[in-house]
């Protein structure tokens, strides 16, 4: 495994430690990467389309656990369909046509690019029956381009009536880019901040990703890895007031992207690509995460290598990786009673490799634990 080229400029001496470890690296791995753009960025105005939608969550579409060959267990497979909310995107102000998503990208919301210095419009279209606004982190506003509730109220786009369109602006400072050293895009949370608890939990959640003008490709990408993901760490609440005792373990769906036991698709990637994770987290107290990649690390936050991110409620940080491990491995919750409440998924690094295991033969049965 090998570390992301570091972006600060470096005393003599400390280039010519770098360029010793680079002369002791593994043979068949690539170098580090380096900016590609030909000619310095020009910020510019990039504009979005979103609407809030209702919708049918299915926790667990597969019916059944993939990774482990089983039912889902109970209480939390018992029930697996709730009535949510997410935030979608469309083409242009007639909000008609849909910004296709990657699979893995679940029940978040849109990818919203920024380079330092762009200025972002967030057109947002309110499709349910209650109030609803986009909250930023990380971007500078103006109040009314908050997107939070104040009493009295501030107007704007506080709370976004049923049926009404407010467009946000928020500018990109350089504070919310990443500092030398850090990896070349950073990642910030949005979501809707009228009844934030609620909202959340409805599904109105999505990520902000901002790119170093040095490394950015036209459409705001970083250009130094091959693929991008990002996981929500989150345990959705689905309780009520009318939900009786028995029946309140069984509705904290313990899911990553709005999926559990498995059921999360697409985190796909070839032997070679530089993969970059942006993880976060949002809900309460019992929401502090590890998770943890089987058969990789990560460079955290450019710092350091592990296998582990720690993550709380509001949390967003940065991992990257060299997939040079060919399989198809765990990417779990450490927390033990989260895994036993199915916060794990697979992702597959393809390419020569060993065969994958075969499924044994077990109990899955009450008191049963793969971890």
């Amino acid at each position: 495994m090998i570390a992301f080229a570091k972006r600060e400029t470096r005393v003599l001496f400390g280039a010519a430690v770098l360029a010793a470890a680079c002369a002791d690296q593994p043979a068949g791995l690539a170098p580090p990467s380096n900016p590609q753009r030909a000619s310095p960025y020009i910020a510019h105005t990039r504009i979005y389309y979103l609407a809030a939608e209702d919708t049918n969550w299915n926790y667990a579409p597969l019916g059944r656990d993939p990774v482990y060959d089983r039912s889902l267990p109970a209480p939390w497979g018992t029930t697996t369909v709730y009535a949510k909310a997410r935030y979608v995107q469309y083409t242009d102000s007639t909000f008609t046509a849909r910004v296709p998503q990657p699979a893995w990208q679940g029940i978040l919301g849109p990818m919203i690019r920024g380079v330092v210095g762009d200025t972002l419009k967030v057109v947002f279209r309110n499709r349910t029956s209650q109030p609803l606004s986009i909250h930023p982190h990380g971007v500078r506003y103006d109040p009314a381009d908050e997107g939070a509730v104040y009493d009295p109220p501030r107007g704007g786009g506080d709370s976004v009536s049923a049926g009404g369109t407010y467009t946000y602006t928020w500018r990109v400072v350089p504070e919310s880019g990443p500092l030398p050293g850090e990896p070349s895009s950073k990642v910030w949370l949005y979501h809707s901040h009228v009844t934030p608890d609620v909202e959340v939990y409805r599904g109105l959640v999505g990520t902000i990703v901002v790119t170093d003008p040095a490394y950015a490709r036209d459409d705001g990408s970083p250009d130094d890895v091959t693929r991008e993901f990002t996981t929500l760490w989150l345990i959705f609440n689905e309780n009520t007031e009318a939900t009786p005792d028995s029946l309140q373990e069984a509705n904290l769906k313990h899911s990553i992207n709005g999926y559990f036991f498995g059921n999360l698709p697409g985190l796909t990637m070839n032997r070679g690509d530089r993969v970059r994770w942006y993880v976060v987290a949002l809900g309460t107290e019992t929401d502090w995460h590890t998770p943890h990649w089987h058969g990789e690390t990560i460079l955290v936050e450019g710092k350091t290598y592990n296998d582990v991110i720690e993550v709380g409620p509001a949390s967003m940080k940065v991992g990257d990786m060299v997939a040079d491990n060919p399989g198809t491995w765990l990417l779990h919750c450490h927390v033990g009673d989260h895994m036993m409440a199915g916060m794990y998924v697979t992702y597959t690094v393809a390419g020569s490799g060993p065969p994958p295991p075969v499924a044994a033969t077990r109990d899955t049965g009450p008191g049963w634990s793969p971890f």
